[in-house]
Formats: C-alpha cells, sequence, structure tokens
C-alpha cells in the first residue's frame, strides 16, 4: 500500500509540474495570444522527443509570502530534445508561474542546461519569457543572472546559443539574448528594453509606447539586437528549426552536410547581363547571391538592418557557408559603421563555428560625412578589417564591379588572407572612383585646358581603360581569376572542395584586443 501511495503521489507531482501557474492563468496566456512553455518546446523540437529535466525544483525563498507561492518547476520548464533528429538542449519560461520571474533555483536550471549542453557540444535554445529579476529574492535573482551571463560568455564559439523572444524581456535579463548568438523576436507580443516606458517618461519626459521603445521592429530595423522576427510564434520557431539545420553542433565539428538537388555546373546565363553598363546605377545583389548558391538555401540574417550590407547563411552543392555581400541597390553599398558592425559580427560567427564564407564586393568606399566619423567610422570599420583577417575558414571572394579605397581591402581581400579570390570582367579595382580619380590627378591640366570637357571626357576615358577593369589587378596575383558571371557557381564550388583541407591559423595569445 505504501509503495502505492508514493506511486500516485509522483503520478500527482508530475501531473501538477505540467500545469504551470493553473487554467486560469494559461486561459490568460493564450488569450494575449501566447503559447505556454511546454506548447512552445513542443513546437520546437521534434514530436515527442523533449525530455524535461528539474521538474520538480522549486524556489528557496522563505520571505514575503513566498511560502504560499510554491509551484514545481519554478516558473522555467528545462531539458533536451531533438531537431531533425540532432541533439539540442532548451529552456522555456513560463510567463503563467510569477510572470516567469527568475529567481535562484531558476537560474540554476538554466544554468544546468547549459553545463550539459557544453559537456554534450550541442546547441542551447532559450525562449524568453520573463517579468524581469523576482523582487521577493533580491540580490539572489540578481546573482542568478550573473550566472547565466557567465555561462553565456564561455559557452560562446564553443557551442550555438539561440534566444528566441516570445514576450517581455527587461532590465537585466536583456543581456543573455544579446550575448547568444541569435536573437529571433515574435511580432506584436515581444519586447526588449533596458528600463520600460514609465521610466523613460519620469526620467526623459518622453512618451513612447512597448512597440516604439523595445519592440520587433524597431530592434530589427535600427538596433539590430534582432537577427530576425516572425508574425506569430509558430513562424518564429519554424525559422529556429531551419537555422539549426545550418549549424554544427559545436565549434569541433563542420556544418551539416546534405545532398543537393541542384547541379554543381549550372550556369545562370542572366548573370552576363546583371551588371548595369553605367557603373552608377545600382541593382539587387540578391539575385546573384540566389543564382549562385543552391536554390533556395539562402537565409538572410539582419535583413532589415543596415540593408547596405547582406549576411545569410547558404549552401553551395550542399555545404554550408556564409554569405556577406555589399548591397548596391541601398547607399550604393557603402561601408557605414552598422554595415561594418552587422558584417564583421557575422564573419567571425561563421569563422568559430567552421562555416566558410563567400563574400560579393560592389563597394565604392566608407561612407563619408560628419555623422559618421563622429560616429566612430574609423573604430567599427576596424572590426570588420579585424574579423577578416582573424578568420581562418575557407574566404572566397568574388568582385562583381566597384572594389575602391580602403573598402577594397577590408571585403575580403588577398591582403586579408582571402583565399581564392576572382573577379568580373566588370570589377573596377582603384583608390576611388574614376571621376574623382580625374578631377585629383588631372585637376590643374583640365582646368588650364581650351576645352575642360573634352579634356576630363579624354583623360577619363584613359582612366576607364588603366583601372576600372580586373586585368590589372588580375596581373598582380590580386586576383587568382577573371571569370564569366555565368561560371560563378561551379567556380566557387570547385574552390570549396579545394579548400576542405584548408589549415591556417593566428598566432598563440590569450586574445587579441579588437577594437570594440
Amino acid at each position: 500500500m505504501a509503495s502505492d501511495s508514493k506511486a500516485q503521489r509522483l503520478r500527482q507531482l508530475q501531473a501538477e509540474s505540467k500545469s504551470g501557474g493553473g487554467e486560469a492563468a494559461i486561459e490568460a496566456q493564450h488569450a494575449r495570444g501566447k503559447k505556454t512553455a511546454r506548447e512552445r518546446l513542443g513546437m520546437l523540437l521534434d514530436e515527442g522527443s523533449f525530455q524535461e529535466v528539474d521538474a520538480f525544483v522549486t524556489h528557496r525563498s522563505h520571505e514575503f509570502g513566498m511560502d504560499e507561492r510554491v509551484t514545481l518547476g519554478d516558473g522555467v520548464v528545462t531539458g533536451y530534445g531533438t531537431i531533425g533528429g540532432r541533439l539540442v538542449y532548451a529552456y522555456a519560461q513560463d510567463f503563467t508561474v510569477m510572470g516567469g520571474s527568475l529567481g535562484e533555483a531558476h537560474a540554476a536550471k538554466i544554468v544546468k542546461v547549459y553545463d550539459l549542453a557544453m559537456k554534450m557540444g550541442a546547441p542551447v535554445i532559450g525562449l524568453n519569457d520573463s517579468g524581469g529579476a523576482r523582487i521577493q529574492e533580491g540580490i539572489l535573482a540578481l546573482a542568478g543572472y550573473g550566472d547565466i551571463f557567465l555561462k553565456n560568455s564561455l559557452a560562446s564559439g564553443v557551442i550555438p546559443q539561440i534566444s528566441v523572444i516570445m514576450g517581455p524581456c527587461a532590465g537585466g535579463a536583456v543581456y543573455s539574448p544579446a550575448l547568444t548568438d541569435f536573437t529571433v523576436m515574435v511580432e506584436g507580443t515581444s519586447h526588449m528594453f533596458i528600463t520600460g516606458p514609465k521610466v523613460v517618461k519620469s526620467v526623459t519626459h518622453e512618451e513612447v509606447t512597448f512597440d516604439e521603445l523595445g519592440g520587433a521592429a524597431v530592434h530589427a530595423s535600427q538596433s539590430g539586437v534582432a537577427h530576425f522576427t516572425a508574425k506569430d510564434e509558430q513562424a518564429a520557431l519554424d525559422l529556429v528549426r531551419r537555422l539549426v539545420g545550418y549549424l554544427p553542433q559545436n565549434n569541433l565539428e563542420d556544418p551539416p552536410l546534405v545532398t543537393s538537388k541542384d547541379s554543381p555546373v549550372r550556369a545562370e546565363a542572366d548573370l552576363d547581363a546583371v551588371i548595369p553598363a553605367d557603373s552608377n546605377t545600382p541593382y539587387d545583389v540578391l539575385k546573384v547571391i540566389r543564382d549562385v548558391m543552391d536554390r533556395g538555401s539562402f537565409m538572410e540574417i539582419h535583413s532589415a538592418y543596415a540593408p547596405n550590407m547582406v549576411v545569410g547563411l547558404a549552401r553551395l552543392d550542399g555545404r554550408v557557408v556564409g554569405v556577406v555581400a555589399n548591397q548596391p541597390n541601398v547607399k550604393a553599398g557603402v561601408l557605414d559603421i552598422d554595415a561594418s558592425i552587422k558584417a564583421a559580427r557575422f564573419v567571425r560567427f561563421c569563422d568559430a563555428f567552421n562555416i566558410p564564407l563567400v563574400t560579393f564586393v560592389d563597394v565604392p568606399g566608407f561612407m563619408p560625412g560628419t555623422a559618421q566619423e563622429h560616429g566612430g567610422i574609423i573604430r567599427e570599420g576596424a572590426k570588420l578589417i579585424y574579423a577578416y583577417c582573424e578568420a581562418t575558414v575557407p574566404k572566397l571572394t568574388v568582385v562583381l564591379r566597384k572594389a575602391y579605397g580602403g573598402a577594397y581591402i577590408v571585403m575580403s581581400s588577398k591582403h586579408v588572407r582571402g583565399d581564392y579570390n576572382v573577379a568580373w570582367p566588370s570589377a573596377e579595382f582603384a583608390v576611388m572612383g574614376p571621376e574623382g580619380a580625374v578631377n585629383v590627378i588631372h585637376r590643374k591640366e583640365i582646368e588650364e585646358s581650351a576645352d575642360p570637357e573634352a579634356t576630363r571626357a579624354r583623360r577619363l576615358a584613359e582612366y576607364r581603360e588603366r583601372f576600372a577593369n580586373p586585368y590589372e589587378a588580375a596581373s598582380r596575383g590580386l586576383v587568382d581569376a577573371v571569370i564569366e558571371p555565368s561560371r560563378t557557381r561551379p567556380v566557387l564550388i570547385n574552390a570549396l572542395q579545394m579548400l576542405q583541407s584548408k589549415r591556417d591559423s593566428v598566432p598563440s595569445k590569450k586574445h587579441g584586443n579588437m577594437p570594440l
């Protein structure tokens, strides 16, 4: 009888641990258009694969009436499962339990997940939906955040970390997602900010809504905090499942290789005509990327932030690659502060996780102006230089058109250890654009000429013939080949195969001093 009683009590406890904050709290969560923690984990992971850890953990506080608010799990569901059959660890904060607030035991559960993930070498996915630090637990709640930040930092570059914001994420809580590799936000229901609208109003007298201050659109387009946004929770979790399919389990493994259904020798005749005759006319580099990569494989990252730079993950003949490209359709593809930061972070992520880099170059230079200079374009541009110089993964570069000034050097040139660099016939390598160069070099001659316009036109034609082509660079070995645009895909696939056994390193050191 005693054993039956224990078994019955165990079943009761298991049922309680899965009920969160109770039916009323669950109904309220659904009324907000939000799923529960367990529902979200079921949507994220392969069906039936989730195995819970620490379901019976409860908080340890006895202050402020907390003895009467004991709930199994303490507001966060933790464990492991699979995505596409591959092991991942996950935690989902449960807003139905004290608003998903983080206390000592809550934090310890997340820390345990990180410890397990590091031992097993598997990604961690955090589903964030929390009112913040549990006030009743005081400094122990703050200590819990510190413990999580430490795990985020130590895991960085070792295992992939993905954060999904599915409700409020405020105060100190925002820094854990900020320390991870990718942040996904759900439109309309997720918010991230250090201080909320009421505090902002009291301090700065600004009237601002939750969405205006820290909504998905703001962080995707202005702050760059969010790498992706999704229209609803299902779309967000489907996006995470797709993203995981591009990532290795850890820094000692290669990304997953798939059998491509796309021909490795496919040529795209459209690419031979994609560059406009006028070098100042824009075009969409996304067409180039999609025509070169395996069909339908390109997954753009940070699409709404610094759109003059394109970054994302794709496959070349089934192999995962990171794509970096100037976007001539936006600000002529110029490098500015935000574009430099965006690309530098992505390059470093790819290098940390053994993902080869393919860079498409059409860059007229760095953005001029006092706003950029005073904002630190020198420091921020140096981040991108540092990232490319430090990266030891295979680096393939295609110069499509403009490769001007210092921006040419930055964009994975031979000088920053580019492994295989090719150019299209439309490529132009120069210190600056032909018009500007002629006005500097031949200024006096043009001013003193009887026909300044004719002299300028003649000198411009001479300059274009000499520099507005890739052959001078090729003759110096600064590009390895000049290729037909239609042949870009098979050329890159061949080069990527050649680079599979690449060995490269950086000098032995604790770490460098990146210009942060």
